[in-house]
């Protein structure tokens, strides 16, 4: 059966997800920190946002498109860093590097993925990203950044929201590890880093920079003010803080504060077309996809991360006509409102089916 036949809708991907990953590594891919508060209430401010479609007007034409930090893509979407994705599927970062590059979106590198960063930079040509975790002195941060740029990597992703490891109860319940963990050394230097460690990196290093975990405008100010490329609105998944604000909560109020200084990514519970609209229809210029990019990668690998950037597509295209625009260039706010959510919150609200035995 062909992979197209495999999966129509994105559901699809969950089932075999779930029976191909060991239970461990399902935990570690799908589950949050503590009471998993901020992990729910990032779908929830997803699914509280509701779409204001406008008529009678030509919508024949539909362009999915569009442009972010310098790279002209086909979706507004980046596969976003996970640590352990060697868990998921035996190539690592390898699988959705290849993906990234055949289904014309960006992928970003974790500095935790397996293997190098070196040889994911030699499987494909093609634009990519590496996301740094601090893990030593400023002489191993230099040596990573620099080895980054020579291989070719465009642009630097710093996450910024990990001084301390999140209490994953999922994982610690059943004595269970990542293997981005098990090598693990070095957590002091990233509780130390901070603001003027940004100032020395921009002013040594010629590369974009990005800021990855940013949920307060006030930070997100002071990221402008230090010359960074993109502001990255993120939560980790809600694997970090508890109790904290869904990502879409925080992105109007980051939006409204950047000013159109920087570019805009946003992450937290995204997994489908919609979730997409919403986000760049309030300010942002891509999403990042964790957890769908993950289930994809489990269900079918590259080929599977590659169909589901498809679906997410003609879902994205679908909803656009019935908004009643033809890019994303058309959208604003007034395009969205809150409204009461009509499911509970949660891993896989977004998908009702599931539930029904569909």
């Amino acid at each position: 059966m062909s992979i197209e036949e495999r999966f129509k809708v994105l559901h699809e991907f969950v089932k075999p997800a779930r029976t191909n990953l060991k239970s461990n590594v399902w935990d570690y891919l799908m589950g949050g920190s503590e009471t998993e508060t901020t992990y729910k209430r990032n779908r929830q401010a997803l699914d509280t946002l509701a779409l204001c479609p406008r008529v009678l007007r030509n919508v024949e034409t539909i362009e999915t498109g569009t442009e972010v930090l310098g790279q002209k893509l086909r979706l507004p979407v980046i596969l976003a860093p996970i640590g352990s994705f060697q868990d998921i599927v035996p190539e690592g970062g390898v699988a959705p590097a290849k993906a990234a590059a055949r289904a014309n979106v960006l992928h970003m590198l974790s500095s935790s993925c397996q293997p190098s960063m070196e040889e994911v930079a030699a499987s494909i040509d093609y634009p990519k990203i590496f996301q740094l975790y601090v893990r030593g002195d400023t002489a191993w941060v230099d040596d990573m950044i620099s080895r980054a740029i020579a291989s070719g990597y465009f642009a630097l992703c710093l996450t910024v929201d990990l001084d301390y490891y999140g209490r994953r109860e999922r994982d610690i319940a059943k004595r269970h590890l990542p293997t981005a963990r098990l090598a693990n050394t070095g957590d002091q230097h990233q509780a130390r880093f901070s603001w003027p460690d940004i100032e020395r990196i921009r002013s040594k290093f010629d590369i974009p920079l990005i800021l990855k975990g940013i949920a307060m405008p006030e930070d997100a100010v002071r990221a402008v003010e230090h010359g960074v490329a993109c502001v990255y609105v993120s939560n980790h998944g809600g694997r970090q803080l508890d109790h904290g604000l869904g990502a879409m909560a925080c992105l109007p109020d980051i939006v409204e504060a950047v000013a159109g200084r920087a570019e805009i990514i946003v992450d937290g519970g995204f997994m489908r077309g919609t979730d997409i609209v919403k986000a760049l229809a309030l300010g942002a210029n891509a999403v990042g996809i964790g957890r769908l990019q993950g289930l994809a990668a489990a269900a079918a690998g590259e080929d599977g991360m590659v169909r589901m950037v498809e679906i997410l597509t003609d879902e994205v295209e679908r909803c656009l006509g019935l908004l009643g625009v033809t890019s994303f260039n058309d959208l604003d706010s007034s395009y969205v409102k809150t409204a009461p959510p009509v499911t509970e919150a949660g891993a896989f609200s977004a998908f009702p089916l599931l539930d029904e035995g569909y």
